[in-house]
């Protein structure tokens, strides 16, 4: 399994996806540890526009971990097979390891800013 989680440079997730400054890929062995990390570099801008979604697939990702995230980059992200948990906040490598261990759920809430931005609803907030 490998998981993706948005990243600022002081190692902690960034509240926005499509703005971030690079992507980690978490490869998580069978007993559900960590193995390896590989960097990515972020297109940065609309991450529905971006290709992303499709580097990951390609990387074999299966799960992206995020904080804020447009509903538009989720739906690009679902349709390359990629399951998005939002709301996420922290250190990057305890939120994977926190996720591995079964504590880590999906906010429920996409970015409001990016949605009107799109015009694709605001019913939701960022879980900044």
């Amino acid at each position: 399994m490998k998981i993706a989680v948005p990243v600022t440079n002081n190692n902690q997730v960034d509240g926005h996806f499509g703005h971030c400054e690079f992507y980690n890929v978490f490869t998580i062995s069978d007993s559900n540890e960590i193995v390896e990390v590989q960097t990515l570099e972020s297109q940065q801008g609309c991450g529905c526009k971006s290709g992303i979604a499709s580097v990951f697939a390609s990387e074999g990702v299966s799960i992206m971990l995020a904080g804020g995230i447009g509903g538009g980059a989720i739906n690009v992200m679902n349709s390359a097979g990629i399951e998005v948990v939002r709301g996420c906040s922290g250190n990057v490598t305890e939120l994977v390891n926190q996720y591995l261990s079964g504590l880590v759920k999906d906010g429920g809430s996409s970015c409001q800013h990016h949605e009107n931005h799109h015009g694709e609803g605001n019913d939701h907030v960022c879980n900044h």
